[in-house]
Parts: structure tokens; sequence; C-alpha cells
């Protein structure tokens, strides 16, 4: 599994970086921004909560 913050969407609440602040940061422009490799499978339960739980749906599960 592997993710990407939409920065256009992104509003900066921080829930997905407070839900799993392994996977997500926040960048330069204070946005959130995920890691670039792929998401550890231990994880994976942590990072579906923070795309669901996103209010602008700004986090986007990559194929």
């Amino acid at each position: 599994m592997k993710v990407y913050v939409d920065q256009d969407l992104c509003i900066s609440c921080g829930l997905c970086i407070s839900t799993c602040e392994d996977v997500f940061h926040w960048n330069d422009d204070d946005k959130a921004e995920a890691i670039d490799e792929e998401v550890p499978s231990d994880l994976e339960d942590k990072v579906q909560e923070a795309i669901e739980g996103c209010p602008t749906e700004a986090i986007k599960e990559v194929e």
C-alpha cells in the first residue's frame, strides 16, 4: 500500500498525522505529506483510518 496527500485538498487539520505519525508528517508548506515508500503492513489499518477520517478526502491510495 502506498498513499499520497493531495496538497490542493489538504487543510492542515492534522488528523492523519495524529492517527499515524509514522506515515504522515508536515511538509515545508505546513500541509500533511505521506512517506514516499511502501506503507509498512503493520500500519495499514492506521493509514486506512486516516483515509476514512480525512475531512477533505485529500489522502489517496496509490494503485
